[in-house]
């Protein structure tokens, strides 16, 4: 049962966040209209919006899940979500045939597992995705807030610049985060992900 000021406190909230988000966005429009669409990646994206599940052995999925939920543990503290999280990482990067641990580590570095995180430059949800990406699919209706719609908008685009650098982590890197030609956002994931390992 919520307290009598609940509502109060949702509505300034909403209030506060969408101010936040004209703040952040209306400088960033710009930006977001100057960026070369890559067309190959367009037609991925597109092509990504089907279900799997990724795990064949029971076994090997109760291992991994436990494993990886003491790590997480750290970021997320109800042990159901935490497993949540886990499955529906696991299964959108097999499906893009990526290490669910580098996608951990990427969502690590990006929001701290903050489904909710809005980035100055509008980047949206735990892998922290442009949300110009949906006009571009054909799907405005996405919510990048939403773990599932995010992650396969996320692994989708970290596989196509890994295939695009032929392999090469820290370049397919830098190319997600948009800072090609540093290495310091790679370094920060790539370090992050021996951890997960």
């Amino acid at each position: 049962m919520h307290s009598p000021l609940f509502p109060t406190i949702v509505q300034r909230f909403s209030s506060s966040v969408v101010l936040l988000l004209l703040s952040w966005l209306l400088p960033t429009f710009g930006f977001a209209q100057s960026l070369e669409i890559d067309p190959e990646l367009r037609k991925r994206l597109k092509s990504s919006i089907v279900a799997a599940d990724s795990f064949e052995d029971r076994f090997d999925a109760e291992v991994w899940l436990v494993a990886k939920s003491q790590v997480l543990k750290k970021y997320i503290k109800d042990p159901e979500y935490r497993l949540q999280i886990l499955k529906a990482v696991h299964r959108e990067a097999s499906r893009q045939n990526l290490p669910p641990e580098l996608v951990l580590s990427v969502i690590q570095i990006e929001s701290h597992f903050d489904r909710f995180a809005i980035s100055k430059v509008g980047a949206q949800g735990m892998m922290q995705v442009m949300p110009f990406w949906k006009k571009e699919i054909g799907r405005p209706q996405d919510n990048l807030t939403k773990m599932d719609t995010n992650l396969r908008y996320g692994c989708t685009i970290l596989r196509h610049y890994l295939d695009r650098e032929k392999g090469r982590w820290p370049e397919a890197l830098a190319r997600y985060n948009g800072s090609y030609g540093s290495y310091r956002y790679s370094t920060k994931v790539l370090n992050a992900w021996d951890q997960w390992r």
